[in-house]
């Protein structure tokens, strides 16, 4: 692969490369010294047009542990603040002879267009998404399935239950595919209002459902996802409290799962709303491991993209 552009960019074969990569990288985290030589010499970008604490730290600190040399940079901090456009933000930046660009963004579609843009100047830098708008997530949706297989073991038939706002949710769309890629079934829960219109052009087939307690004693997984209060401009449920009575992980929702049943949310978490403080802080919780993988995950998607088979070095 020459960008990480959207799940559909990897087959199921990419997939599971990546997660088994993954699992070696993350060896590196019990180590006392923490570092790998694999990117030395080599320099990373995370350009971060939206304000992220979990994603941009596991970049900069799988950047770092890979021996490259990271640089971060924000809206605030570059000359976009001053009205330049994204383009020539990009094409200023990567003309300083580095070597792999992430990116979030809140436009979607702003990483394939940063890809393309680099493209036609013919400049072979690798550009991860690390968010944009309402599209996808990839790396996000990796590191929950890695995440996933370290507590399941196969997902092959395994139910994955996601619950909340999928209009607004990158993650969801991301998650949708490469979990499917991995043989899950997957049931999106969530009010008509917060319902993804038209899956079928993003995503393999899955079944949806208004009825969250009649899904979660089948589930085999459950991921609640934020409720994204900034991205909405109107009145998708009637209050805070009806929505957590329908479609929150209460303490009493969290009794009706199997006691297994690992519960993921890629944060941050809305506590109080899509999810009780004891379904956070439960033992089949799998918040922090999720936090974990990031930086394992992140690690393999640099390796890939800049060392490894197909990087474009």
């Amino acid at each position: 692969m020459s960008h990480l552009l959207s799940i559909d960019d990897l087959t199921a074969e990419d997939v599971a490369k990546l997660l088994d990569t993954a699992a070696q990288m993350h060896d590196v985290q019990r180590r006392e010294v923490k570092k790998l030589p694999a990117l030395r010499g080599r320099t990373v970008i995370n350009l971060f047009f939206e304000d992220s604490t979990r994603t941009r730290s596991s970049f900069e600190i799988a950047g770092k542990w890979l021996s490259a040399d990271v640089i971060n940079l924000s809206a605030k901090g570059s000359s976009t603040s001053k009205g330049e456009s994204l383009r020539d933000t990009v094409l200023t930046v990567t003309a300083m002879g580095i070597d792999g660009l992430v990116m979030r963004h809140s436009a979607s579609g702003a990483a394939h267009q940063v890809a393309g843009w680099l493209r036609d100047e013919g400049r072979a830098i690798p550009v991860v998404n690390a968010g944009d708008g309402t599209h996808e997530h990839p790396t996000q949706a990796l590191l929950d399935a890695y995440t996933l297989t370290r507590r399941l073991g196969p997902l092959d038939g395994r139910h994955v239950v996601i619950v909340g706002d999928l209009t607004h949710s990158r993650v969801f769309r991301s998650n949708v595919k490469a979990l499917t890629k991995l043989g899950a079934r997957v049931t999106a829960v969530a009010p008509p209002t917060l319902m993804p219109t038209a899956p079928s052009e993003w995503a393999e087939e899955f079944a949806t459902s208004y009825a969250l307690d009649e899904v979660l004693p089948h589930a085999d997984a459950v991921m609640m996802l934020r409720v994204q209060r900034e991205r909405m401009s109107g009145g998708y449920f009637p209050s805070s409290r009806e929505y957590t009575v329908g479609y929150g992980l209460t303490r009493e929702r969290l009794a009706a799962l199997r006691p297994e049943t690992p519960i993921l949310h890629p944060g941050p978490m809305n506590r109080g709303l899509e999810i009780s403080p004891e379904a956070a802080d439960a033992v089949s919780s799998a918040v922090l491991d999720q936090v974990s993988a990031g930086v394992a995950v992140r690690m393999a998607v640099l390796y890939h993209l800049l060392a490894g088979e197909g990087s474009a070095s």
